[in-house]
């Protein structure tokens, strides 16, 4: 059945390669009578799977076989569904496959991938390009009231080739910190892209509000929240020091996988400075819909934000 899907598609990818392009002018050729009249290429191309009858590409029961042919590769319903064939037990590998993105139980075709399996990691793969190379929504950051700053990175190319860059801010980038900040606040909350804009855009309407919620539930006083666009973990630390937050809090796009591409996480460091050890920052990873859910994670920051408070300490410091 999947080779037939496969030949199907190519062949309706075939004849709308032969339509013209839209808006041009269309003129209707006079019929050819006879037998001598040849049927589109496309339609040749399907004469085998249907017995040697000419096939009707814009038929309702070809419609709905080519629009079952185009699935979302990139679903959870698709990658659930196990390629192995004759799996010696089928209900245990749906199981393990409910439990895990990892891709398991997809077979081979002699030395090779399956066809599913290779075009469904071609398309997880150009959803992690998309999340690397896309700004957030600037919707998204009016709804949320996030003013934006730029670190010293100039575009998205300078931005993924010169790490060093998107850990800093121009004097006039810092000045602005200053003037649009609250100084001295006990926590520092902030939004940036780092490395999946996608991340943002998926899970900062929940986590952001839960977090200073939380805080403010504890009696927390935090900062004037904003975005940093190009921007790196360290640039906390560049943030720290301009507005004097004791302690100070990055939620961050992280390096999308094949797995997921919307993935968020925090880092949190007590009195953070330009320079110190990355050992001295407390990490809470894999915030998204199929890890910890954004609500939750936002609760728990502002837990681990009460402690290092409390204790004066973060990242390994804080678990001795």
């Amino acid at each position: 059945m999947e080779d037939i899907l496969e030949m199907i598609t190519r062949a309706v990818m075939k004849e709308l390669e032969n339509l013209p392009p839209s808006g041009a002018a269309q003129v209707a050729a006079p019929p050819v009578e006879g037998p001598s009249q040849a049927a589109p290429p496309a339609q040749e191309a399907l004469r085998d799977l249907s017995g040697g009858a000419l096939v009707d590409l814009t038929s309702d029961a070809m419609v709905d076989l080519t629009s079952a042919a185009m699935v979302d590769l990139t679903s959870a319903a698709h990658k659930a569904v196990p390629t192995l064939q004759n799996p010696q037990n089928p209900e245990a590998l749906a199981g393990m496959k409910r439990r895990t993105p990892a891709r398991i139980g997809v077979g081979k075709a002699g030395p090779r991938l399956r066809t599913d399996t290779m075009l469904t990691l071609r398309a997880d793969h150009a959803v992690a390009r998309d999340a690397v190379f896309r700004d957030v929504d600037p919707a998204l950051l009016g709804e949320l009231g996030l003013f934006s700053v730029q670190t010293l990175c100039q575009d998205r190319n300078e931005h993924l080739t010169r790490p060093d860059l998107g850990r800093r801010f121009s004097p006039e980038t810092t000045n602005e910190l200053k003037a649009k900040c609250r100084q001295a606040p006990q926590v520092q909350i902030y939004l940036s892209d780092g490395l999946s804009s996608q991340a943002v855009d998926a899970n900062a309407r929940d986590i952001l509000p839960s977090l200073l919620d939380a805080l403010r539930d504890y009696g927390i006083t935090a900062g004037t929240p904003f975005f940093v666009r190009f921007g790196r973990v360290p640039a906390m630390d560049a943030v720290s020091e301009a507005l004097g937050a004791e302690v100070t809090c990055v939620l961050i796009g992280e390096r999308p996988g094949l797995a997921t591409a919307d993935s968020m996480s925090a880092y949190i460091a007590y009195k953070a400075t330009v320079g110190m050890p990355e050992a001295r920052r407390t990490v809470v990873s894999n915030i998204h819909k199929g890890g910890i859910p954004a609500v939750e994670a936002g609760a728990h920051i502002a837990g681990l934000i009460k402690t290092m408070l409390e204790r004066k300490k973060s990242g390994v410091e804080l678990q001795l």
